[in-house]
């Protein structure tokens, strides 16, 4: 049997008034449903976040994009903005995931394998909550670890548009979870390049970043050598495999960019 208190607020104030150590905030429920049917967790209570309107749209506003933490896949698929982006969503599960999975519930959990952790530190976005903003580069901590306090709801995420950008990704072909990701971004605080799928958590890689800065071309990553150190390895790949798709699809991400 389970056994818990379900709560569906209308408001982000009345949402943040139900949350203690054993509540637990239900999105999309693409990890949290299936997590609590294996009775991995059992929370005393559920606060679903679905009848709160200010957390859903795609808010294009001049030089960047605010994607609202209950905005599905789907809907951020069919934003043209950023085309990166919109392909990165569009190549999210399978379309039932698309459609009720939701970019907030998505970083918040920061599986090592999901794609937006790449979108959000590849283009230099910033995670607004309700109570504070936090940088792309300071979000993601560790294995399905954030900087989010007990309390804190992510509200929107708000993208830069980029010069240019390009995700490439290598998936299991079960689940299309990310074996390897690799975004690639011209930006205005210069080339990032982050990597989800292959370790703990997304990250950057300052070689890479560093030598598109300087020759923004496949031949100008030919010489890196990635270290599978500290990379994951499972019954889907090693890390020295990992290691090797790193540089495989960067190359490949800035080679979509330059057409």
């Amino acid at each position: 049997m389970y056994e818990f208190d379900y709560k569906r607020p209308g408001t982000l104030d009345e949402a943040a008034s139900l949350l203690n150590e054993d509540t637990v905030l239900l999105a999309g429920g693409q990890t949290l449903l299936p997590t609590l049917k294996q009775r991995l967790a059992q929370p005393e209570a559920l606060v679903d976040l679905s009848a709160i309107d200010s957390l859903r749209g795609v808010c294009p506003d001049g030089d960047q994009l605010a994607i609202g933490a209950m905005t599905t896949h789907a809907e951020v698929a069919r934003e043209a903005t950023i085309p990166a982006l919109a392909a990165l969503a569009g190549d999210i599960g399978d379309p039932q995931v698309r459609n009720r999975g939701t970019i907030g519930g998505s970083i918040a959990n920061n599986d090592p394998a999901a794609d937006y952790p790449a979108a959000v530190v590849g283009l230099n976005a910033v995670v607004n909550t309700n109570k504070r903003v936090i940088s792309a580069d300071d979000f993601f901590v560790d294995l399905f670890e954030t900087a989010l306090d007990e309390g804190e709801i992510i509200t929107n995420v708000t993208f830069p548009t980029p010069d240019a950008a390009a995700y490439m990704k290598f998936d299991n072909p079960a689940s299309r979870y990310a074996i390897v990701g690799v975004m690639v971004a011209k930006t205005s605080a210069g080339v990032r390049v982050a990597v989800t799928g292959a370790g703990p958590c997304v990250f950057r890689q300052s070689e890479m970043e560093a030598a598109l800065s300087s020759n923004f071309t496949p031949q100008a990553l030919e010489n890196i050598t990635v270290s599978a150190d500290g990379l994951n390895a499972d019954i889907h790949a090693s890390a020295e495999y990992r290691a090797n798709l790193i540089k495989v699809l960067a190359k490949r991400a800035v080679a979509q960019i330059n057409g």
